[in-house]
């Protein structure tokens, strides 16, 4: 499979897995920006992608940034059709400002199928072992 990008920003970089059989390649951000202690922003990353037909990107933390910093991911979704430069949403949860550099990997996106299903609405849900057993109803252990 192919994944056509289009660079917006002259100085954004094309995204690339760093390791054979990572599941998402990473996404870098074309500017300096910093995020304060509990900012949010959005932010554009000089990109447009093609992705085919029957997938979506799937925008992710990238766990170093999130586990050692408190940077997180507001996550999202690129469906197919779009042709716009995508934006991440980031937000600082940490005590303490963050910076990115310019070419600083920001973000993951892993490009899955999808399954586009028939909704019906009806009276009755069939039954589960589950039932409506909300958070926690599978116990402690």
């Amino acid at each position: 499979m192919q994944l056509k990008i289009k660079k917006i920003h002259p100085d954004a970089k094309i995204p690339q897995y760093a390791h054979t059989g990572d599941a998402g390649f990473d996404v870098y951000i074309p500017e300096q920006v910093t995020l304060l202690p509990g900012e949010r922003k959005t932010i554009p990353l000089g990109l447009a992608l093609e992705i085919p037909e029957g997938h979506a990107g799937l925008l992710l933390d990238k766990s170093g940034l999130s586990h050692k910093h408190g940077i997180q991911s507001f996550g999202g979704i690129i469906d197919s059709g779009y042709r716009g430069e995508f934006h991440a949403g980031i937000m600082n949860m940490s005590d303490k400002p963050y910076t990115f550099e310019k070419g600083d990997k920001i973000i993951q996106m892993l490009i899955m199928p999808v399954t586009t299903v028939d909704i019906i609405e009806v009276e009755e849900l069939s039954s589960s072992s589950r039932g409506d057993g909300r958070f926690g109803s599978s116990g402690k252990k």
